[in-house]
């Protein structure tokens, strides 16, 4: 039985010595095999992951490495889970820990900063200065779980408390795996320096079957880019003007210079998304017409925290985003279905427990 050191568990929550957990061995190739239960340390819990979302993300650091790094290099054959949209139940607390209680469900922050560098002081420990550079040794602080250190597909993960947002019992697991994706968006929209009243914002990089979804969440327009110019169809729709601001998400190869042309002058663009090659930027226009742009990485200042009241409050109904539920055992056939978008896939949730393998079960 799981019984650390200076580790506060429970006996309503009993906890297996071992896990079973998906590894990444060489490019595309996952295997479920066991591993020891980890232990939390000093300002860490234990989470039981009850469901995790594969995030496109998750797909290339499956198929190509990047933006993982595990012990300074690529995560292949290094024992190394991924997967970093999940949430669960607190299993056990431990050394000084008591912010949360065991048996709270949670979701997660990705990212947990080392608490020690220029970026971390100011609040941005999605941009740690020690980001992967303490190369498996987590005593640093910094810890990316599903990037620089174990993941969510598996059926433990340790996290930093810093990283916990609490969920209510109202919340279904599979909307609570959502909680971390919008807040991504929410950091973008903070880091564009909030919206006001009356402004106009673009958001690039949905596919046909998520542009109906778009309006039922609120969107006034839509356009779909394969039928006509993204560009022009904004300005038309925006009085030829321009908007205010674009969230960039597709990362598509001339999708900064459409951006660009989109917002009017002294207009601003987020980009949230990880191109697959360098892109050539018309960066002349852009500093002619004053135009700002920001990247981000993550779910930096809290954000998450604020999207989790967003959900909660209902102003952002995330079930309308996720489609697919699959078994923890069937991994690999819920990645194909998110990679390939199968059956219009948008967000594919994993279960730990609780849920019957089977080829495919859409969301109701």
């Amino acid at each position: 039985m799981y019984q650390p050191d200076n580790v506060k568990i429970s006996p309503d929550l009993p906890i297996p010595e071992t896990m079973r957990a998906w590894v990444l061995g060489d490019p595309d190739q996952l295997t479920l095999t066991i591993k020891p239960v980890p232990v939390p340390k000093k300002a860490e819990v234990l989470v039981r992951i009850d469901a995790v979302a594969i995030c496109a993300t998750d797909l290339e650091i499956i198929h190509h490495g990047p933006p993982a790094m595990i012990q300074g290099g690529l995560p292949y054959n290094k024992n190394f889970t991924p997967g970093h949209e999940y949430m669960g139940t607190v299993a056990a607390l431990g050394p000084g820990v008591d912010e949360y209680k065991i048996g709270e469900r949670v979701t997660v922050e990705i990212h947990a900063g080392c608490g020690q560098c220029k970026r971390c002081r100011e609040g941005m420990y999605t941009s740690c200065h020690n980001y992967g550079l303490n190369y498996g040794d987590v005593d640093k602080g910094h810890r990316a779980n599903g990037f620089t250190t174990d993941g969510g597909f598996a059926e433990y993960a340790v996290n930093s408390i810093n990283t916990l947002v609490r969920v209510s019992d109202e919340m279904s697991d599979e909307e609570a795996t959502l909680v971390v994706t919008a807040g991504t968006a929410m950091y973008g929209l903070t880091e564009l320096g909030g919206l006001v009243a009356g402004e106009s914002v673009v958001v690039t990089g949905t596919r046909d079957n998520r542009l109906q979804i778009g309006l039922e969440l609120g969107a006034d327009y839509v356009v779909n880019a394969k039928n006509e110019d993204p560009v022009a169809a904004v300005r038309k729709l925006n009085g030829g003007k321009g908007v205010d601001y674009v969230i960039e998400c597709s990362g598509a190869p001339d999708a900064v210079n459409e951006a660009a042309r989109m917002v009017n002058r002294g207009g601003r663009i987020c980009l949230a998304a990880f191109p697959g090659k360098p892109a050539e930027v018309d960066i002349a226009y852009l500093v002619r017409n004053n135009i700002y742009v920001f990247g981000i990485r993550g779910e930096g200042k809290s954000a998450t925290h604020r999207a989790e009241a967003f959900m909660a409050q209902k102003r952002f109904d995330a079930t309308k985003v996720h489609t697919h539920t699959f078994a923890l055992e069937d991994l690999p056939t819920a990645l194909r279905y998110a990679r390939e978008r199968i059956e219009d896939a948008i967000k594919v949730v994993v279960k730990t427990h609780g849920h019957a393998a089977v080829n495919s079960v859409a969301a109701e």
